[in-house]
């Protein structure tokens, strides 16, 4: 069978998109200059629904032996995902139709679903504050946003088809994919489509201070990156004047966790994420970002120290990990092993040898590998004494309240990640963060913790295909990434 062009689906995909967001917006603008709802009949044609793309992989042939964690098609039949967003997503694509093509014998279409583009996904701004049509009115006539047909159910392995619907070709449809772009513009102040395929989360502002300051620098040295965007919608190029301060005056204050995107072609820059403290916040963010794809995250914060032997400063390399963050029980149980990925482990202790110089039982000294515990209780020392024994089994040597939860999702997600998290306190023994000590300990600490972060990025990027575990691939996947 012949191999189908990549390129060219994917044009045909973006041409049935913007064929239904046109007539989408066009019908919307009439109305809201006080023309008519649009036709029934426009509607039940097909006029405004997301284009679906569809493989067809037929009984009798024989499965391929790859090694690859992905475009792997789990047994034969019929698949089908609605697509949104061609533009954003068209590497991405190209490459699952390039590498499912080249090991399975499949068909590929692309067609118009059932599925309709939601109003308030296509609709300028601009024209709802000049209409005086409140948007419950909108609903009564446009596709809006039935929750009931957003959901995780692919991902979660929780998808019942009904006889002879297609299989999910991948793990987000176009109505859950859009619901995430626009709730990370919300959440984080900065586009959606600036995010990275790299992502660092944090749980401390000054972070940001250091990965901006290094943004900056990057920008103005020439290197592969082309414009840092930052909360409150800030845009700065290599031909910004004072790049830091335009950052600092933006109305990043205004959103609950700021981005910042150190944007490079393929979107294969780094964006760092300020997620604040607690594991809803972590969760939350993650839920978005998932739709995006990313190459990996990884958790860069700070965490109290468990052990007698630590000192404010060491680090942390989180290689299990005691979930009692609770916000992912009911869909990623407690019990459910959330393993070490040796890509992200090895890269993120090569990381370290590389920014500290320090080897071997040195480097042992100042990096331990262990159990990082999650809470939910940010005063957990109250009630240390109902939770030692369950420290105690579980060996752990770190607490704080996110990278469990970021990990957790990752495996849900099938995002690769780690977590390397820097002893700020030991409250266990004594040391508690104080204002002064609390000041000297960040300005000794952050620049290295960020520093080898961004190396482990670098490393990981080298990594290619084989960064995807298959650790984190079930017996019964959707054959998309």
């Amino acid at each position: 069978m012949k191999k189908q062009d990549a390129a060219g689906i994917v044009d045909r995909l973006e041409t049935e998109y913007r064929h239904s967001v046109d007539s989408l917006r066009t019908s919307l603008k009439s109305f809201l200059a006080g023309g008519p709802p649009p036709d029934d009949a426009l509607r039940r044609g097909g006029a405004f629904v997301y284009p679906e793309l569809r493989l067809t992989w037929p009984p009798g042939l024989p499965y391929p032996r790859t090694s690859r964690a992905y475009a792997r098609i789990p047994a034969p039949g019929r698949y089908a995902i609605t697509v949104t967003r061609p533009d954003l997503y068209r590497d991405y694509l190209i490459e699952q139709l390039t590498l499912l093509q080249e090991g399975f014998d499949v068909t590929l279409e692309v067609g118009r679903s059932n599925q309709e583009i939601p109003f308030p996904y296509v609709l300028d701004p601009a024209d709802m504050a000049m209409a005086d049509v409140s948007s419950v009115e909108i609903a009564r006539h446009f596709p809006t946003t039935e929750l009931a047909y957003i959901g995780d159910e692919i991902v979660d392995g929780a998808w019942i088809g009904l006889e002879d619907e297609p299989r999910p070709l991948a793990l987000f449809d176009g109505l859950r994919t859009d619901f995430s772009l626009a709730r990370l513009t919300h959440y984080t102040g900065a586009p959606a489509d600036h995010t990275q395929q790299f992502i660092l989360f944090t749980n401390y502002h000054r972070y940001v201070d250091e990965f901006v300051a290094w943004a900056c620098k990057q920008l103005q040295s020439g290197g592969p990156y082309t414009a840092l965007s930052a909360a409150g919608h800030v845009y700065v190029t290599p031909d910004t004047p004072n790049p830091e301060a335009a950052v600092a005056a933006g109305t990043w204050r205004k959103h609950q966790m700021p981005a910042y995107h150190l944007m490079a072609p393929g979107r294969a820059g780094i964006t760092l994420v300020n997620i604040g403290v607690g594991p809803s916040n972590a969760k939350t963010v993650c839920d978005h970002l998932a739709v995006l794809r990313p190459q990996a995250w990884l958790m860069i914060g700070h965490c109290g120290g468990l052990r007698g032997s630590q000192k404010i400063g060491d680090y942390v390399l989180a290689h299990a990990y005691l979930r009692d963050d609770h916000v992912l029980d009911r869909v990623l149980p407690p019990e459910i092993p959330i393993p070490p990925l040796a890509e992200i482990q090895l890269a993120l202790n090569a990381a370290a040898e590389q920014v500290t110089g320090e080897t071997g039982d040195v480097l042992k000294q100042r990096l331990r590998t262990g159990t990082v515990v999650s809470t939910d209780d940010r005063n957990w020392e109250l009630k240390y004494s109902s939770s030692a024994l369950r420290f105690n089994q579980s060996r752990a040597v770190a607490i704080d309240m996110e990278s469990a939860t970021i990990a957790a999702q990752g495996y849900r997600f099938r995002v690769p990640y780690g977590t390397l998290l820097c002893i700020s306190d030991k409250p266990l023994h004594g040391e508690i963060k104080l204002p002064g000590q609390a000041n000297a300990f960040y300005d000794r600490a952050i620049g290295q913790h960020l520093q080898i972060g961004l190396a482990a990025i670098d490393l990981l990027r080298k990594e290619g295909s084989r960064l995807h575990s298959r650790k984190l691939r079930s017996f019964d996947e959707p054959p998309f990434r």
